[in-house]
């Protein structure tokens, strides 16, 4: 099934699960994403949430593949902040390989935070965030097209 960052505001929890699931590693993004925050998924309430959270406080990532970081844009103003290291390794989620964005070293902020990434279609990843070993919510990441 191909999916568009609309698409996943609409879907169930156990359905994003099945997405990620069903993703690919894909390549180590490289460059500008916008970002969702897909909070309470399958409700009515997931659209307005994202809107809000995009809003105020999260609008993406921004990846350096080369140096295998990257670099949160938050705020109204799209600062660029907490910054994560980027390699491929197992997923808490099922065992089989993602893109990690591992905040543990580099951010006292979010230290304990860990998202994971896979690629669901053209451009659109996937991600999970855990908090230490608890997973949280999910996200999506939209690169502009090639």
């Amino acid at each position: 099934m191909s999916y568009s960052a609309s698409d996943l505001l609409n879907l169930s929890d156990s359905e994003l699960d099945d997405a990620f699931k069903g993703g690919t590693v894909g390549p180590i993004p490289n460059g500008e994403a916008d970002g969702r925050a897909i909070l309470a998924p399958g409700t009515k309430f997931t659209h307005d949430i994202a809107s809000i959270v995009n809003i105020f406080a999260w609008q993406g990532k921004t990846f350096d593949a080369k140096h295998g970081t990257l670099t949160n844009r938050i705020s109204s103003l799209g600062v660029n902040a907490i910054v994560a290291q980027v390699y491929v390794g197992p997923s808490l989620f099922d065992g089989k390989d993602c893109i990690i964005l591992d905040y543990s070293k580099t951010s006292l902020l979010a230290k304990h935070v860990r998202d994971e990434i896979r690629l669901i279609a053209p451009q659109l990843y996937l991600g999970l965030v855990y908090w230490d070993t608890k997973r949280t919510i999910h996200f999506s990441l939209q690169f502009p097209a090639a």
